[in-house]
């Protein structure tokens, strides 16, 4: 995966996961603490700065953009549309050909 990648670089970076207000919250806080305790299948996670953060989507232009990605995920992997998915499909991580996840560098 994209973070494990890095973190065996030796890179220092964090990350945070952010979700759309949701009635899910409370098990996606849950499982987040699972993960980075206990760990998943892939190990521990270490390299997030925060617990998962919870925004309305009518107040950030950013969760709006995570929706919109999403739906062209959807709408390729569904309905076998990809019109939308060709615009961000540059944008994913690629590893030996195998996509992992979406990344936005800066």
């Amino acid at each position: 995966m994209y973070l494990s990648r890095l973190h065996y670089q030796g890179a220092t970076s964090r990350g945070v996961a952010i979700f759309d207000k949701s009635s899910t919250e409370k098990s996606i806080q849950s499982l987040a603490r699972t993960f980075k305790d206990t760990g998943y299948g892939y190990g521990k996670l270490r390299n997030f700065s925060e617990v998962p953060l919870f925004l309305d989507s009518k107040a950030s232009r950013l969760i709006q953009l995570a929706d919109l990605v999403s739906y062209s995920i959807f709408r390729k992997f569904e309905l076998n549309d990809d019109e939308f998915y060709k615009i961000i499909e540059h944008s994913f991580d690629y590893n030996n050909g195998k996509v992992h996840g979406l990344y936005v560098a800066h």
